[in-house]
């Protein structure tokens, strides 16, 4: 069993509506032999430098997010695709300490795949920015003006994605037009959506 590290024992010591089973999992983590540590204000275990599952709680349920869920088998069908764009990770979602209890050798046999998923250096094979589509109006726009559609292009794939994915998520063209007009100067600018 691994050590808890000292600076996450915050998260687990909050009191909120899923103390008992993020603790769990905490718990199972530490057995499988992961390092902890906090990373985008969650509770991380890594092997071997590499992230393997973050502990992080919801309004409606407490997960396990595995990082690279997507290559795992699954042979118990628990784990979730979060949205259609989640390309590598996976959830395994619990809403009582009881399913936590009674799928714990599940979870541990899960953990350590995915630790064989590292120690194997399998990568998940993501999508090319190139294959997301461009929605029309923001197409239309990189037609008309040649400094925007080269600003674009020069982001980042990570940055370009972003911006593709917030525009077609808009259902009414009407909104993808907005949003386009708002992130024209930031894209000018040579930002990402969030910075």
């Amino acid at each position: 069993m691994s050590t808890p590290n000292p600076k996450v024992d915050w998260y687990f010591d909050k009191a909120d509506k899923w103390s008992k089973e993020v603790k769990k999992l905490r718990k199972i983590a530490l057995e499988c032999g992961l390092t902890e540590d906090l990373k985008w204000g969650c509770p991380c275990y890594t092997y071997d430098g590499n992230n393997i599952v973050l502990i992080h709680d919801f309004k409606e349920y407490c997960a396990y997010l595995v990082f690279k869920g997507a290559l795992l088998k699954d042979a118990s069908s628990i784990l979730v695709q979060q949205t259609k764009n989640v390309q590598s990770a996976r959830q395994i979602r619990f809403t009582n300490a009881k399913e936590i209890t009674e799928l714990e050798k599940i979870l541990k046999a899960y953990i350590h795949e995915a630790i064989e998923v590292e120690q194997a250096g399998l990568k998940v094979d993501f999508k090319k920015t190139k294959e997301y589509e461009v929605p029309e109006e923001f197409q239309t726009k990189l037609d008309s003006l040649p400094k925007l559609k080269k600003a674009f292009y020069a982001l980042t794939p990570g940055r370009q994605r972003g911006y593709l994915l917030y525009f077609a998520s808009a259902k009414q063209a009407k909104t993808r037009e907005a949003r386009v007009e708002k992130y024209m100067p930031q894209i000018l600018s040579g930002k990402g959506l969030d910075d």
